[in-house]
């Protein structure tokens, strides 16, 4: 098989967008708030934003099944108030979830908690409770800054975050660290945000102790590492400096990346670099990058092609792309061996 670990909603239907545009408003004009059952979205209209986009693409590239959670940049923590979050968070969570009931084969959902900037993290616990036992949410997106571009919010290690991070362990699912837009004109959204977020994130894990505390917490950082795999011996070398173990007993027995990575050499250098068990198959399809590398022909997202390429063993290819994703995701497993895969 071959499982894209990240992939968003983003091609949802306009009517979200739309609700969430009145839910905005509100906040200035309560008269103008939207229905709180959340807009009306039929399931052929269900059908049709992923048939002709996330589907069409899985087919052609031949992907098999997707980790789907709602678009990043749409969590936005920073508007409003715990509340607003939470109303959005549920109705996201829902629509995710309804796309992977009824392509149960192809789509299964990851939780977007309703975090907010200043709130105390174990407001997200019931909503994250109803996403695994209800909606049968196999992982979760955890944002490091809820502020959008300000991090306001303490370091991952910091004990705010046990509670989150307990809930995680009972249910064994893991978390991708991922931010959500940035209203910081000093940080582009998908081009530094993102990215910086994804290098902060493991330097917070390597300055702190948070796998003593949790040794099978699980998280992914997205986008290959962000700036991770490039500087590995620096981080190497911070960690020296620190007093930390070697990262390879610090980090990597809990932390995985992605290989949403847009270009050969890049892929080339995360797969050099980072053990194979620590990497996991991702696209991020339909996601910042959209459009076809002029340079190949191809697609910028296609990482499937990018991993073909890099030469690897067939057992490290296959781990990437399926094997590595069933031992950190082990409610994915379950779901594929009761659907006899």
């Amino acid at each position: 098989m071959i499982i894209d670990c990240h992939g968003h909603y983003t091609t949802a239907p306009p009517a979200l967008a739309s609700w969430r545009d009145q839910q905005v408003a509100a906040l200035s004009d309560p008269a103008a708030a939207p229905s709180p059952a959340g807009p009306a979205i039929s399931d052929d209209e269900l059908r049709e934003s992923v048939e002709a986009n996330q589907l069409r693409l899985m087919d052609e590239r031949g992907i098999d099944m997707t980790v789907f959670s709602p678009r990043a940049s749409f969590m936005a923590h920073h508007i409003g108030g715990f509340e607003t979050s939470s109303q959005w968070a549920a109705l996201c969570n829902d629509l995710c979830h309804r796309v992977s009931a009824l392509y149960p084969d192809r789509f299964v959902p990851a939780a977007m908690l309703p975090q907010s900037p200043g709130v105390d993290p174990a407001t997200c616990l019931p909503e994250l409770t109803r996403c695994v036992e209800e909606l049968g949410a196999v992982a979760l997106n955890l944002n490091p800054d809820p502020s959008g571009g300000h991090w306001s919010a303490p370091p991952l290690t910091d004990r705010s975050w046990y509670p989150v991070y307990e809930k995680m362990v009972e249910y064994d699912v893991p978390a991708m660290v991922h931010v959500s837009t940035s209203v910081n004109p000093a940080f582009h959204t998908t081009g530094a945000h993102y990215l910086n977020a994804d290098t902060t994130a493991f330097m917070q894990l390597v300055q702190g102790n948070l796998f003593a505390d949790f040794p099978t917490l699980r998280l992914i950082i997205p986008h290959g590492g962000g700036a991770v795999p490039y500087h590995w011996g620096r981080f190497r070398g911070l960690a020296m400096a620190l007093g930390k173990p070697p990262l390879e007993e610090h980090v990597l027995g809990n932390v995985f990346f992605d290989t949403c990575v847009y270009h050969q050499p890049g892929i080339d250098l995360l797969l050099d670099v980072v053990p194979t068990r620590n990497i996991l198959f991702a696209s991020e399809m339909i996601g910042a990058v959209r459009d076809i590398d002029p340079a190949t022909g191809h697609h910028f997202d296609d990482t499937r092609r990018y991993t073909r390429a890099a030469g690897l063993p067939p057992g490290d290819l296959a781990a990437i792309q399926e094997h590595n994703a069933r031992a950190v995701y082990p409610r994915l497993d379950a779901l594929l061996r009761r659907q006899g895969r």
